[in-house]
């Protein structure tokens, strides 16, 4: 792992170059989760950009912050993607869920632009439901329960995809998980859209219940430049999921911007 310093913290990331000399590719999580979420696309691979996945504060082995939930946490973990990416001069920006709504608050609140971004089960609002809230509260354990159930992270994952998820949350414990999730509930973006000019995808699995496919088919008619791409058989983590369906989805736009 390789880290950054800035804002008072250290931000760590890990780097995987593939032969390629292309500006890399930046992979941003989401709630409670870290860098590992995206095992398969900076795992093993053949001529492609250069991954760098990197762990948002109190994840992973990053600093943690003090923040509120809300625009004070979004703006944090935003300092910490524009930290990252201009370490490592990064192309293109990818979020995941809570990820996607800080590569959003970043393209739309600071002087970045990047050639493309990607937004991977994700949405210009995210709202979380009142039995979400109440075990936000105090349950833990029946916060990864509930993010478990039928088609919300997965869909059909292998029991050691689940076991790993749900570890990956205990990691990040209650606090940083009640901050991650109550600062999507204050996430919306809806009437900036329009001011956003990178060449985008919108992509997420057929059946996830937490942004489902229609939050990416708004933010492809919304964004001037979206698409929008649905991956079969695959939920929230689609990436994760279905990583040969999603790669190949992600490399085809990636070579056509």
């Amino acid at each position: 792992m390789q880290n950054v310093c800035h804002d008072g913290r250290e931000t760590t990331y890990r780097r995987t170059d593939f032969g390629n000399d292309a500006p890399p590719v930046v992979y941003v999580h989401g709630s409670g989760g870290s860098h590992e979420v995206w095992v398969h696309q900076y795992g093993r691979r053949e001529n492609v950009r250069p991954a760098v996945a990197l762990d948002l504060s109190g994840h992973g082995e990053s600093d943690d912050i003090d923040t509120d939930p809300g625009r004070e946490t979004l703006d944090a973990y935003a300092d910490d993607v524009y930290a990252v990416a201009r370490e490592v001069d990064a192309g293109v920006l990818v979020g995941n869920s809570l990820g996607g709504a800080v590569v959003l608050h970043l393209l739309i609140e600071r002087d970045i632009e990047p050639e493309a971004m990607v937004l991977c089960g994700t949405g210009a609002k995210l709202g979380v439901t009142d039995e979400l809230r109440d075990l936000l509260r105090d349950d833990l354990e029946g916060v990864a329960e509930f993010l478990h159930g039928a088609d919300m992270l997965f869909h059909d994952a292998s029991e050691d995809d689940r076991q790993a998820s749900k570890a990956s949350l205990h990691e990040a414990g209650r606090e940083v998980i009640h901050r991650d999730f109550m600062s999507c509930a204050a996430f919306d973006v809806r009437q900036q859209l329009d001011t956003v000019e990178v060449p985008c995808l919108a992509i997420t699995g057929e059946y996830d219940q937490l942004t489902p496919p229609s939050f990416h088919s708004y933010l492809a008619e919304e964004i001037p430049t979206c698409e929008q791409m649905t991956v079969a058989d695959a939920a929230h983590l689609s990436m994760l999921e279905q990583p040969e369906r999603w790669n190949n989805s992600v490399n085809s736009f990636l070579t056509s911007v």
